[in-house]
């Protein structure tokens, strides 16, 4: 359920309806709009009479939430949700682009790639220095280490950096290094981790699982959130479907999808959809006419030489145009842009 304020009311009296909720045991998460202040109500509301609400000065009317996600559905902020990372905006007009190598290799390896897409207009860095693989030979990253580079580069372009956390012990080290932690597709329902990364105070991009229904995955954004972090990202990076010409099978009408029913920041990993740096382009250009807020590329130096997602990963020379193509349907899409 949540609660409409009426405009025009006074602090005292939205205390009033807070501190009714809180007697009856429940959890208020407070949304201030432009227009309007919404109250979310999380818990048993079976104790609580309507009436008893209805009937104070600032509440203009209380509206069901028929969804199980409470906090990520659009009837909680209808204008949407757009928040600030040093100086980017997420959620907002700018088409946001995260760019860099699926894991961190080398010191010399990440500041190549960090300079080759900064210079292409990307505004955060990704790199993964925990790398939880489906094999246990496969290589596992440079953990603490591969933080450290990440933070260097940061130094030396400006860019910000998104790593991914994979368990709740390693929240705290990698919140020292990365302006978003990345909640990999496995950890999508990792409760724990999502508990963890929500109570961290760091922005949380969420990554869908490989066969998580939409509901799903905004349940577990609703894990993150009830934690009072409503900074999370949401990123489509394909499904696994029947289908054996992709490496996943990228659902764009997730996008749509999304738009309609929740409030939070959409963005599009074409990368991990297809699996096949030939497709990353067209892909990722249908993902910004589908409405995405921005979308995560790997880019390698040398995918021939990567240590892991060679195939998927484009060369600098196709990010640049990579990045020309989309900027221009952003335009059309009445995005700003740099």
């Amino acid at each position: 359920m949540i609660i409409v304020i009426k405009p025009g009311a006074t602090q005292e009296q939205v205390k009033e309806v807070l501190d009714q909720l809180e007697s009856h045991g429940l959890k208020a998460h407070i949304s201030e709009g432009s227009e309007r202040i919404i109250i979310g109500v999380i818990g048993d509301k079976s104790r609580l009479s309507t009436d008893s609400l209805e009937v104070l000065p600032a509440v203009e009317k209380l509206v069901p939430i028929m969804e199980s996600y409470k906090l990520a559905s659009k009837a909680f902020r209808p204008e949407g949700t757009s928040f600030e990372i040093k100086n980017v905006t997420l959620g907002g007009k700018e088409l946001v682009m995260m760019a860099g190598p699926c894991a961190v290799e080398s010191r010399e390896q990440l500041l190549e790639s960090a300079r080759i897409v900064k210079k292409a207009g990307a505004d955060f860095l990704r790199g993964g220095a925990y790398k939880p693989r489906t094999s246990p030979y496969s290589f596992q990253g440079l953990e603490e280490q591969g933080l450290k580079f990440l933070a260097e580069a940061r130094e030396a372009t400006g860019l910000k950096v998104v790593t991914e956390v994979v368990d709740p012990i390693s929240v705290d080290v990698v919140c020292e290094y990365a302006d978003i932690l990345q909640i990999g597709a496995r950890n999508m329902q990792n409760f724990q981790l999502l508990k963890t990364v929500g109570r961290a105070g760091k922005p949380v991009l969420l990554k869908r699982g490989i066969a998580a229904t939409i509901d799903e995955w905004l349940n577990a954004a609703e894990y993150v959130m009830n934690e009072g972090n409503y900074q999370v990202i949401l990123c489509e990076r394909g499904i696994r479907t029947f289908e054996t010409a992709t490496r996943n099978t990228l659902d764009l009408s997730a996008v749509a999808v999304l738009k309609q029913h929740c409030h939070l920041p959409v963005i599009v990993d074409p990368s991990h959809g297809t699996g096949h740096w030939r497709l990353v382009r067209p892909m990722a250009r249908a993902a910004v006419a589908a409405g995405a807020d921005g979308l995560m590329i790997e880019v390698h130096p040398k995918p021939d030489e990567a240590m892991s997602d060679g195939m998927q990963s484009l060369t600098p020379e196709n990010f640049s145009i990579l990045m020309d193509e989309v900027n221009k349907i952003a335009r059309v899409m009445g995005r700003n842009q740099p």
